[in-house]
């Protein structure tokens, strides 16, 4: 071959490598979506019959597309779990100036037992730890080496406010991950507490009553190495009321919690438990294929599109009565939509493979506290110092084409750069930033992988972003705004027995949103460089 057309080859090669990506078309989008969220799957519950058809399913399609297995010869990875549910029988008491207080389980205290243990009985007293918060990098502790073995905490949900002289503080009005209830139950494990009760408000929660309620009111997961002895949430009137028949102020704790002088205060207030749980263990599955890369040295690199494909199943709840009646939590938002769309992806891609390998990847277990994704990057089937990021798909946009696309948390590392030429192509706008009131960042499948070190984002969510920050394109001809309207009744929804799958939805913003997930994913896949995290940023210090 004359150096002439080998150049011409080589040139032509590399146009193609670098055009835009594979279409993503809706039909299968949209017939994964239907499946996934039908009855037949039973809300794909965790430990369910209905979770085994979902895992089930979503091989069988990676077969046919004709993805490849990461590592072996299955597309699946085993995770171990410990399921653990309290029975009706379970008692928590206080003991406060020669009284007994019983909170009522449900409806003013939700306590679980995350240990693997059929029956525990427990005496401890109860300290108030303010944020429960170590943050070294914020020179704040709310421990002070105090000696916290065997005892109870009691926490605040958030982070320190910020101040006037110190606006930034804790990321300002945004939530950090130590504001999270997930951080403070792992630091009670850290600090050899025996449990860790945590005073629920809406604003400091940024969600009502009935989300721990729902969450603790039925079979609950862990990993293998277990949690806390006792952990749970606390009404806040009655926390209130708890600590005032002991002569404290809750209001003034909270003043003092606000400090970094404070100092945890073992209360007058000691706690008796007998918490009855019926235990299993089982396997769950992630699900995982690939389309391997076309470079020599870049295909040992891999770029993670992720989505969960697990949501809450069966539930029992209490009926008009005294009975309880069986329904069916689908959840075709969060996350049949995501799991839906990364198959109409890999669908796309197999038809033309990028320079890194692409794999795709569904979670077990992430609204079982993102056990599923904590599993993959504690034994990972493809290096993570080889994985160059991982774009999240979690509860995607059913209403309607935007303008612009969302892409919080990419701001983080180069993922925003990309991201920025992925949309100057596609002709849309980087939907504004707005303060992550709700630490959105730590409450899905990417955050795993971030704690691992590899740069990722939820990519486009314009349910947990809220509402208001999205361009509807249908809405611009109209002064009702149905798009936006639409999307925000939805928060109604979440998490509900009507997150359900209507066949009128306009999928053609699902659509965009998947299509620039795969474009995004597609330009990492071909650039030579690996993504980077910021500077500053904690995640990149970690070694993977």
């Amino acid at each position: 071959m004359s150096k002439f057309l080998l150049a011409l080859v080589l040139a032509f090669a590399n146009i193609v490598a670098n055009a835009a990506a594979p279409k993503v078309l809706e039909p299968p989008l949209r017939a994964h979506l239907a499946f996934l969220a039908d009855d037949l799957l039973e809300g794909r519950g965790t430990g369910q019959r209905g979770g085994d058809i979902s895992v089930a399913y979503l091989e069988s399609q990676l077969a046919s597309l004709g993805l490849r297995t990461v590592k072996g010869n299955s597309f699946r990875q085993k995770v171990n779990l410990v399921g653990s549910q309290l029975l009706s029988h379970s008692t928590i008491t206080f003991s406060v100036a020669g009284q007994t207080i019983s909170p009522q389980l449900g409806e003013q205290i939700v306590v679980g037992n995350s240990t693997g243990s059929t029956d525990l009985v427990l005496d401890a007293p109860l300290v108030f730890v303010g944020y429960g918060v170590r943050a070294p990098e914020e020179k704040w502790d709310d421990f002070k080496g105090m000696n916290l073995k065997g005892k109870i905490l009691l926490a605040m949900v958030n982070d320190p406010q910020p101040t006037i002289a110190e606006p930034n503080r804790f990321a300002g009005k945004s939530l950090t991950y130590y504001g999270r209830w997930t951080y403070k139950f792992e630091e009670a494990i850290r600090q050899g507490a025996a449990g860790i009760l945590l005073i629920h408000t809406n604003a400091s929660a940024t969600y009502g009553w009935n989300v721990p309620r729902t969450s603790f009111s039925h079979e609950r997961f862990s990993s293998e190495k277990g949690g806390n002895p006792i952990e749970g949430w606390l009404q806040e009137d009655q926390a209130s009321a708890l600590l005032r028949a002991a002569g404290v102020s809750l209001d003034e704790l909270r003043g003092l919690a606000e400090s970094r002088e404070f100092v945890a205060r073992e209360l007058p207030i000691s706690v008796h438990a007998e918490l009855h749980s019926q235990v299993r263990k089982i396997a769950q599955f992630n699900v995982l294929g690939m389309v391997p890369g076309t470079d020599a040295k870049l295909k040992t690199e891999a770029v993670i599109y992720s989505a969960h494909w697990d949501h809450l199943g069966i539930v029992e709840m209490q009926g008009a009565g005294s009975e309880t009646e069986k329904q069916i939590w689908n959840g075709a938002v969060d996350n049949a939509s995501g799991s839906a769309a990364l198959l109409a992806m890999a669908q796309a891609a197999i038809t033309r493979p990028a320079k890194r390998t692409q794999i795709f990847l569904w979670p077990c277990a992430e609204e079982q506290y993102l056990l599923g994704s904590e599993a993959y990057v504690n034994d990972p089937p493809w290096p993570l110092a080889k994985t160059a990021a991982d774009l999240n798909l979690d509860s995607m946009n059913f209403v309607g084409e935007t303008r612009d696309m969302g892409v919080a948390g990419s701001e983080r590392s180069s993922l925003l750069a990309s991201a920025k030429r992925v949309a100057k192509q596609m002709g849309l706008k980087i939907a504004p930033t707005v303060p992550d009131l709700g630490g959105a960042y730590f409450r899905a499948d990417h955050f795993n992988f971030a704690r691992a070190g590899v740069p990722a984002f939820n990519v486009g969510s314009a349910v947990f972003s809220g509402d208001g920050h999205f361009e509807y394109v249908e809405d611009e001809a109209s002064t009702e705004k149905k798009s936006a309207q639409q999307m925000r009744a939805f928060k109604n929804d979440y998490h509900t027995v009507r997150d359900r799958y209507d066949p009128n939805w306009n999928l053609k913003g699902m659509l965009q949103q998947a299509q620039f997930t795969l474009n995004l994913g597609w330009e990492i896949a071909n650039t030579r460089e690996m993504p980077t995290w910021g500077k500053g940023q904690a995640f990149g210090l970690i070694k993977r």
